[in-house]
């Protein structure tokens, strides 16, 4: 079943979809929620209990503080991935779904690291220590794949990287975030341009660069309790990669003195 205008002026009792900031849909069968792509200022969303499979359509409800989709279809955490621009939203509750899978401690690291401003998961309080171990234990959620970007590319061959890629911003717009943080432009010639043919590594280098950016932006953003779990995440980052190369450089000592005794 579609979720359309009617039904949700009529559940709302509002005369247009910009002043509707709570609705509850819980148990009608729905299936397709494309709706929600013209209701920006939605705030407290129930769809329990429904047939839903793609959250897509909510990557536009910006306002959105509290979403329950308990007891849905979907299938993949990767559909987390369309809630992460959702600055506003608090409380989920996605549980008895098909993506929960049978490890709840990994389920639940893996929703924090994909959505770490959330507060209550499940309706149970999200605290700043299960922050700081998911954004390191967690597993990463990658964008779910668009049927519309596996199509062939205009030679008849399957595209190696997807056109739509995140991080693939132009020079331009790299030097663009540059300069909004007062930090001076990346010369072209230090990295290819994307549009050209460029090795993996140079790609990879471009694209660690693009990521740094990005974070130091987004950083402006974050209050202080936010910034409190980003340092935990980093310190907790740092302090594995001190370890591995301790162990890396034992390791090496190790083998140099059983050279040595050879």
């Amino acid at each position: 079943m579609k979720l359309s205008r009617k039904l949700v002026l009529a559940k709302a009792k509002a005369s247009d979809l910009d002043s509707v900031k709570k609705l509850n849909c819980w148990g009608c069968n729905l299936t397709d929620i494309s709706i929600f792509t013209l209701m920006s200022n939605i705030e407290v969303l129930t769809l329990s209990v429904n047939s839903i499979t793609s959250l897509a359509p909510l990557a536009s409800c910006l306002n959105l503080c509290e979403l329950y989709l308990r007891r849905n279809m979907i299938s993949s955490l990767s559909e987390l991935s369309h809630l992460r621009l959702l600055g506003r939203l608090k409380v989920l509750w996605l549980a008895e779904n098909p993506c929960c899978g049978t490890d709840p401690n990994k389920y639940r690291l893996t929703v924090l690291r994909c959505l770490p401003r959330l507060q209550k998961l499940d309706n149970q309080v999200v605290t700043e220590e299960e922050v700081a171990l998911a954004l390191t234990q967690g597993e990463e959620v990658t964008t779910p794949t668009d049927p519309v970007q596996n199509q062939l590319s205009t030679n008849g061959q399957p595209d190696t990287e997807t056109e739509n890629d995140p991080l693939e911003y132009s020079m331009d717009e790299t030097n663009k975030i540059r300069e909004q943080l007062g930090m001076r432009p990346l010369p072209r010639d230090k990295f290819p341009s994307l549009s050209s043919p460029s090795t993996r590594e140079n790609r990879l280098l471009t694209r660690k660069s693009h990521t740094l950016d990005a974070i130091l932006l987004l950083l402006k953003d974050l209050d202080e309790d936010e910034l409190h779990v980003v340092h935990t995440a980093t310190q907790n980052r740092l302090q594995m990669f001190t370890l591995n190369s301790e162990m890396m450089k034992n390791s090496l000592q190790t083998k140099r003195t059983v050279d040595i005794e050879d």
